[in-house]
């Protein structure tokens, strides 16, 4: 596809299976309308837009998030990341210094958000100070991976539904589950049933809407089977063919569509400081 330009930035695809690189545009700055235009529309194509050479206060980073929608709201029942009822944070720190949130160690492959009834469209993380080396970001393509299932698995997946259980309530001490096997766990929240295969709501693509080791569930198909199916597809999901590889920059905003990528995040040495902000935008009920 050729390199959408204006007449101060220019959009380029990355060399990798999705992901494109923005340059000659400043975020702190009011953007023309045109531009906002063909951002939305580059990240329908490509999935994930890189900003680079950004400096941006709290402020200006909420003025240009908002381009792109509202900010997203957890039910008051529903923990997520950095969330207290009543309270929803709006810029929130992911650092591993000064009360910021999520450490430094390995964070798997997953969607923000997933267990809630209306998961966010996606978040812009900004880069303010970052390790020497590791601690990257790697974003992988759900609708590639949804294309590049045989026809057989695709008509088998088609209408089921998934239950993606909420991480932020599962017992520290308890071992870690991929499925819920065991029927007998009782409750601590609403659980809401979305498409194991989602239908992107912007671009109409097909998404295979699954995490690659949060607990999750199939509804009304026999917990065993449930279990293997899911194992399959996510052998499937983790490929190198899928994902791109991001080593930060300061300065850097990644702005990701959290509908149709999966995202993790490399462990690095607690002694190095990296500090990030995140803001996240509402989405809709997946269909």
């Amino acid at each position: 596809m050729p390199t959408l330009t204006s007449t101060n930035f220019k959009i380029t695809p990355i060399d990798a299976p999705l992901g494109a690189v923005v340059i000659g545009l400043d975020a702190s700055q009011p953007v023309a309308p045109e531009v906002i235009l063909q951002l939305k529309q580059a990240l329908r194509d490509y999935h994930i837009l890189i900003f680079k050479e950004q400096k941006l206060s709290d402020v200006q980073l909420l003025d240009f998030a908002f381009y792109f929608g509202s900010l997203y709201v957890p039910p008051d029942d529903i923990p997520v990341l950095a969330s207290k009822p009543g309270v929803t944070p709006v810029v929130i720190p992911i650092s591993n210094v000064d009360g910021g949130y999520t450490g430094s160690g390995e964070i798997p492959f997953h969607s923000d958000h997933q267990w809630t009834p209306y998961p966010s469209s996606g978040s812009l993380l900004y880069a303010l100070e970052v390790p020497v080396k590791d601690g990257d970001t790697y974003w992988l393509n759900l609708n590639l991976a949804y294309e590049t299932l045989d026809e057989s698995t695709k008509r088998r997946i088609a209408d089921l539904k998934l239950i993606t259980y909420n991480p932020f309530l599962r017992n520290p001490d308890a071992p870690k589950a991929r499925y819920r096997l065991d029927q007998s766990i009782p409750l601590i929240s609403p659980v809401f049933p979305h498409p194991l295969v989602r239908t992107h709501p912007d671009s109409g693509k097909k998404i295979l809407s699954l995490s690659l080791t949060t607990e999750v569930e199939i509804v009304g198909i026999d917990p065993q089977a449930g279990a293997e199916l899911i194992e399959q597809l996510r052998q499937h999901l983790n490929q190198l063919q899928f994902y791109y590889q991001h080593k930060w920059s300061v300065g850097d905003i990644v702005y990701w569509d959290n509908q149709a990528t999966l995202h993790y995040r490399q462990a690095f040495d607690p002694n190095q400081r990296r500090v990030m902000k995140r803001v996240s935008l509402a989405g809709s009920r997946p269909f």
